[in-house]
Order: C-alpha cells, then sequence, then structure tokens
C-alpha cells in the first residue's frame, strides 16, 4: 500500500498489570484512517525510569559532592562526574516556575542570584539576589518557604531558632546585616550595618556568625531569646573587597577579596595565603575540602560572571555557555 499524507499518528496508550504497553496507531491515507497493529512492548524499566527522567527534576536531596550553581535568574545543580558541559546539569530551576507563589513584585528582584546555598540536610537551597531579595527553595516540589526583600543582598545562611542571616551590599537601602524569622517573611528582626556585605557563616559548634564586609570580618552571637545579634568582634582582612566567606570546618574559614583568597583560624585569629589560590584576582566563590583537597570554585571573568566552573583533584572544568555564573557551593 502507497501511504500519502502520513502525517501524524494517532497513540493509544494503555498499560496492562503485565507492565506492557500496547500501542494502537491510525495512518491517515488518501482514502482516510486505516487501521494499523497492535505493538506489545515490554517498558517495566521505562516505567521505573519515569520519576528521573527530565534532567533529574524530581530530587528531593541534594547527593554529596553535586554542586549548585547559580547566576541570572536561575539556580542548578550539577553532577561534575556526569560530564563538563551543560550535560552535568540534573536540576534546574528558574525564577518564573515559582513567581507566582509571592507577591508579583518579586519578579524585579531575582533576576541576578548570587548565592545558592544547601541547607536543611541539603533538601532546601537558601536563595539571594543582587537585585533585591532573598528566599528559601524546596528542592522538590520548588515552593518557596520563605521570602523577603533584602536590597544587593550576596549572601545568607540559617542559623538555630528558624532565623535567617542575610549580608547586603552596597545599596542606598543596604549596606547592612539583616536578621529574620523563617515564619515571618518580610520582616526583619535585626539590622545592623555593614558596608559591601558578601558572606555570612554560621557555625554551630562555636554558636557564632561569621560576617564579611568589605574589609573586614566580623563575629556575632545570638542574644538569648535568639532575636537579635550581639556583635563579638571584628577583624580586618588583608585585602579589600570582600567576596566570598566559606566555611573548612568548625576553627576554619576560606575568605576571598579582590586580590587573593586566605584562610582565617578562628582560634588564632589570624589570616594565612590560601596557597591554590593565594594571588588569584576575583574569585566569587569557592569549596575546599580540606579532607580529599578538593577544590571548586568560580571566577569573574566575562565582567563579575563567568561561563566556568572550576576543580581541582582532579583537575576539572565545567562549561555553562546559557548562564552568567557567579557561586557555586558544594553539597557535603
Amino acid at each position: 500500500m502507497i501511504i500519502s499524507k502520513a502525517n501524524y499518528f494517532c497513540y493509544h496508550i494503555r498499560f496492562q498489570t503485565t507492565y506492557l504497553i500496547n500501542f494502537k496507531y491510525e495512518i491517515k491515507t488518501e482514502q482516510g484512517m486505516k487501521p494499523g497493529r497492535i505493538i506489545d512492548t515490554l517498558v517495566l524499566w521505562i516505567i521505573l525510569a519515569i520519576p528521573f527522567l527530565g534532567n533529574g527534576q524530581q530530587l528531593t536531596q541534594i547527593q554529596k559532592g553535586y554542586w549548585v550553581a547559580c547566576g541570572d535568574d536561575k539556580v542548578l545543580i550539577i553532577n561534575p562526574a556526569i560530564g563538563s558541559d551543560s550535560s552535568a546539569i540534573v536540576w534546574k530551576w528558574q525564577f518564573g516556575e515559582s513567581a507566582n507563589q509571592i507577591p508579583k513584585e518579586y519578579s524585579n528582584y531575582f533576576k541576578s542570584i548570587d548565592e545558592c546555598k544547601p541547607v536543611f540536610s541539603n533538601k532546601k537551597i537558601l536563595i539571594t539576589s543582587s537585585t533585591g531579595a532573598t528566599c528559601l527553595l524546596n528542592i522538590a516540589d520548588k515552593k518557596i518557604e520563605f521570602y523577603a526583600k533584602t536590597p544587593m543582598a550576596h549572601s545568607a545562611d540559617i542559623l538555630p531558632g528558624k532565623l535567617v542571616a542575610v549580608a547586603n551590599s552596597t545599596h542606598p537601602k543596604g549596606n547592612s546585616l539583616e536578621l529574620y524569622q523563617l515564619d515571618q517573611p518580610e520582616k526583619p528582626i535585626y539590622k545592623d550595618t555593614l558596608y559591601s556585605g558578601h558572606g555570612v557563616v554560621w557555625n554551630n559548634r562555636l554558636q557564632q556568625l561569621f560576617v564579611l564586609g568589605y574589609d573586614d570580618l566580623r563575629t556575632y552571637k545570638l542574644t538569648d531569646a535568639k532575636k537579635s545579634l550581639t556583635l563579638v568582634n571584628t577583624i580586618k582582612i588583608p585585602g579589600q573587597g570582600g567576596h566570598d566567606l566559606s566555611r573548612i570546618d568548625d576553627n576554619r574559614l576560606l575568605v576571598s577579596f579582590t586580590n587573593g583568597v586566605v584562610i582565617f583560624s578562628i582560634k588564632e585569629r589570624k589570616f594565612d595565603p590560601f596557597s591554590p589560590l593565594a594571588d588569584a584576582h576575583h574569585i566569587k566563590s569557592i569549596n575546599w575540602n580540606a579532607k580529599t583537597n578538593r577544590l571548586v570554585y568560580t571566577k569573574a571573568e566575562e565582567s563579575w560572571w563567568t561561563y566556568n566552573i572550576y576543580a581541582t583533584n582532579p583537575n576539572q572544568k565545567v562549561y555553562i555557555p546559557t548562564l552568567k555564573l557567579y557561586k557555586v557551593r558544594v553539597c557535603d
């Protein structure tokens, strides 16, 4: 039979208890619709695989060793073992997917995401945007569980008592450290001045909050009522233009600034050069596992952003050409 105008198929899919799918199709010919034959295919493996299709969009928790990267209005979860380009992305989120969950005006505030920190046993991501907002996103259903207007926000972290601290950079209403309760969106309960706020890390063992500004590193502690912060001390960093603050372990922090990267010893209150990147310029985010010597970081290359994530031990570069990347975080 010669078939013409066979420009579409009509599929009727019927699931059976034997895990077979029957595909019954019809072919459009010049004489009308002609029945095709029924094809039985064993597809148990497809049924089992369905939850994992679509770039891993069904993730409920970030696996250890995965990377969380952000830029523009997007957050990505990357499995660096898969590849060195966009094929390594196993989960992605764009603000527009969740925009209807919070006030409409926030669509203007999540255009330049600059922090994407795994929190709550790696089941949620704490997100800040330099265009003016902070939110807590649940990975499994992409629900926004907290949101606030935070001018020029650059970093945040979770504190005991369902609190979140946010560092805001240079903005007429920014240059501050703010504290919020997660069950009270948009209502700061504490605020302190902080010029060019860029980093926030909570140390649970010491029960202290470390905060990075333009040229200083501060230590705060929670008040007994857990509704405010008290400044404990301030130390000048060995450079200017603080960019990133990350935890190594309970006694050490990594600090990047315009012209270098240093390790800060909390107990000794001293800075030492971080030899792999001691003289590197404009490191925007840095993550180092002292036990494995695995280093993962981003640096400004195009302007304030990059298309590359760099790693050492082993050496690797992941290239994401579709996103103006700012920070990367490693899930541990």
